[in-house]
């Protein structure tokens, strides 16, 4: 009688739990790369690395993206094993980190930082595909789960741009290395979840997205778009030091553009215009943005154009996501994932080598390069609209 009145409340309390665990793992990944995003190119200056080094360094994360990543989450989900794949690769990276903080050598550091990315960066898609997994088990919404993502990244941006005025530059690496830290012994936290006798065995269908015209369309918008961010990501904080704005004003800023990003995630669920449209949106947006960063505006330009990060990243994922749940049949949506990361990961990679030649010659005209980029970007989605609309997936029931 009373096992009957149990079973939704035990069920209540295990969701409760898991969403808890999953979203405090969010906080911990995004809040380290909230320290590292902004400040790890000023660490690596602070330690005498030039320009060239530097861009060559941080292309390295998207080349491994395209590289080892699908490797790494594809014997993580071959395995029934995304829990243990997140730990292991949670403390290989902060064990990483602290190694690295002690090579000052630009080689050193290029290689140290290159295994700790085969590791680091198959992080994200790996707690993706755990936290959905559990989203379906569980009857969650994604959104309240990743949203402490990005609210901790904010968090992670203030406190290193405040201890940027109070540490030496060179001292940065040590809280990357404390955030990922953190990181690894929340990832202890979370709850097994893998189920072997309901996973699906691989098919060879995925492949046949790679001959889809407006599939191809949609991850190569979304790798110029995101990858316009290049310049951004890697010499943002770099130009700003060197405009003279202190630690707490270059993390303000870019708190502000994570600000809202959230604000319009949250805001998402009420857009009524087509995936495509909202796409090609924030391809123009983005291109606005980059191109009037070209000009080295003032600070209270800059702030402004900061916002601009809702559209040239917030919007661009929207679409982006969008476009794949209408276009990529279920049960190849997470090698279709894959293919969308690979694609990003070449053209981001090109992007932040290209830069480090670039910034060196030119500085702030880096820039118009990117607005060019997000400029294509748009042109894409904007020609294949009409397949993109019409055309979805004949199989997307995932039958």
């Amino acid at each position: 009688m009373h096992s009957e009145s149990q079973i939704p409340i035990a069920s209540q309390v295990a969701s409760k739990r898991f969403a808890t665990r999953v979203a405090l793992f969010y906080g911990t990944l995004f809040g380290m790369t909230g320290t590292h995003l902004p400040f790890f190119t000023v660490w690596l200056k602070a330690v005498g690395i030039d320009p060239f080094w530097i861009g060559l360094i941080t292309a390295v994360p998207p080349v491994t993206r395209f590289t080892v990543l699908p490797l790494v989450t594809g014997f993580a989900e071959r395995h029934q094993a995304l829990r243990g794949g997140i730990i292991v690769t949670a403390f290989a990276t902060a064990l990483g980190f602290f190694i690295l903080g002690t090579q000052h050598l630009p080689v050193l550091v290029f290689l140290i930082y290159a295994l700790i990315c085969c590791l680091w960066t198959p992080m994200v898609p790996l707690t993706d595909a755990y936290a959905l997994r559990g989203v379906k088990r569980y009857g969650l919404n994604y959104g309240p789960l990743r949203l402490w993502g990005s609210a901790a990244f904010v968090l992670g941006a203030l406190v290193c741009g405040v201890l940027l005025d109070l540490i030496a530059a060179r001292n940065l690496i040590w809280i990357i290395a404390g955030s990922a830290a953190i990181g690894a012994l929340a990832s202890l936290a979370l709850q097994p979840l893998d189920d072997t006798r309901t996973a699906r065995p691989g098919t060879g269908s995925a492949s046949a997205l790679l001959r889809d015209g407006g599939f191809i369309a949609v991850i190569v918008a979304s790798a110029l778009i995101q990858g316009s961010h290049a310049a951004y990501y890697i010499f943002a904080s770099i130009a700003w030091q060197q405009a003279g704005y202190d630690g707490l004003t270059i993390a303000a800023l870019w708190v502000l553009g994570v600000i809202a990003e959230i604000v319009l995630f949250a805001l998402s669920p009420r857009f009524t215009l087509k995936p495509s449209m909202l796409v090609v949106i924030a391809a123009l947006s983005a291109a606005a943005r980059w191109a009037i960063t070209a000009q080295d505006p003032p600070l209270a330009v800059l702030a402004i154009v900061q916002l601009a990060h809702a559209l040239s990243f917030g919007l661009t994922q929207v679409g982006i996501m969008g476009l794949m749940l209408h276009h990529v049949p279920g049960h190849v949506m997470a090698r279709a994932q894959g293919y969308l990361t690979a694609c990003g990961g070449i053209v981001a990679g090109l992007a932040s080598i290209a830069s480090g030649t670039i910034y060196q010659t030119w500085g702030q005209g880096i820039y118009y390069v990117m607005a060019v980029m997000a400029a294509t970007g748009g042109l894409v989605i904007w020609l294949a609209r009409n397949r993109l609309s019409h055309q979805p997936h004949k199989t997307a029931s995932g039958g």
